[in-house]
């Protein structure tokens, strides 16, 4: 087994956000920190600026590094942990001396790995078509849409696909990174690190246990109020006739209606808005699974636990402990 060299792609005096310094500093520490009583020699790492042009406008901090964007060729792993807001929010394209020296990097034999919305720069230089690739959720339907070439699974921490490997956003990031000790030196050498990060060796679930799932407010003003009422009656048995009399429209118009304003069905809607109850329920009571799969609508804990599984990708349980409880705190006259 063999550590070998990573090059980690660094947004140079350009100005690293302060959102993004957590995605920069997750391979820093795992490959940069030398780990001699765990693999010897570690990791080879190597900070590659991209040597961008100073912006005023740039918020966080500027970095420098001792490597440049070319030296990311001839590297066993490139890292390339975000891509600059405006490429998200703008459509900008990605710088293309980077896109060309991704390819090179590729073409030369290089593992090619991205955190977060490092995917839009693999998908940009064409690396991910006809593979299945992930991104942070907030990111993944513009993924999609962008890159139709590209197999966007919004569920999942990771995607390992041999020579290309993504993840989701934020701690995700670690997943990932980890998995790439499992795979280079050994399942134990990436538990012993897990356990000096004090974090898990491997997480259970995907990121589908994380995204919100409420349907964004619809434009559709006739809809709302209808949809308002169903929310706050989800313990109740609701079919799609009941609405559809509700919202004073036949079947087929409000089921017509509904799928136009939230790209769904009404049976998937109503699913939705009951998984989420759930979830909201699991987080702030203590209340059990049977009694949560009453108030959400689901019925049976059976029940809640099948669509919950399928759905959230981990147990009612496991989301429960993955989210706890806060304790109240309350508030003491002096």
């Amino acid at each position: 087994m063999s550590a070998g060299s990573v090059a980690l792609v660094v947004p140079e005096e350009i100005g690293v956000a302060f959102w993004d310094l957590y995605e920069v500093s997750i391979p820093a520490t795992v490959f940069g920190m030398p780990q001699p009583d765990l693999a010897d020699p570690w990791y080879d790492l190597r900070m590659c600026g991209t040597g961008d042009r100073a912006s005023e406008a740039a918020p966080g901090f500027a970095l420098r590094t001792p490597y440049r964007l070319e030296d990311i060729v001839g590297a066993d792993t490139v890292i390339v942990s975000s891509v600059p807001d405006e490429v998200l929010s703008e459509g900008a394209p990605v710088s293309p001396e980077l896109i060309s020296a991704l390819r090179r990097a590729h073409d030369a034999g290089a593992r090619m790995v991205s955190l977060c919305s490092g995917a839009f720069a693999l998908a940009e230089a064409g690396l991910l078509d006809g593979r299945r690739a992930t991104s942070h959720w907030m990111h993944t339907a513009l993924l999609a849409e962008r890159f139709p070439e590209v197999e966007v699974d919004d569920s999942v921490l990771y995607v390992d696909d041999g020579d290309v490997l993504t993840s989701a956003g934020m701690t995700a990031g670690l997943d990932l990174c980890l998995h790439l000790v499992r795979r280079d030196l050994g399942a134990h050498v990436a538990n012993q690190l897990a356990r000096r990060m004090v974090v898990p060796a491997h997480r259970p679930g995907g990121q589908a246990q994380f995204i919100d799932l409420s349907v964004p407010a619809t434009d559709d003003q006739g809809l709302a109020p209808v949809l308002d009422w169903a929310r706050a009656h989800l313990d109740r048995p609701l079919t799609i006739e009941d609405l559809a009399r509700r919202a004073m429209m036949s079947r087929r118009t409000f089921y017509r209606r509904l799928q136009q304003a939230t790209g769904t069905t009404p049976l998937q809607w109503l699913l939705t808005q009951r998984l989420s109850q759930a979830q909201s329920l699991l987080e702030s009571t203590d209340l059990p699974v049977e009694r949560i799969a009453e108030l959400s609508g689901l019925g049976t804990a059976n029940n809640l636990r099948h669509h919950f599984l399928k759905q959230v990708g981990v147990s009612p349980g496991a989301y429960r402990n993955a989210f706890p409880r806060q304790p109240q705190v309350t508030a003491v006259a002096g």
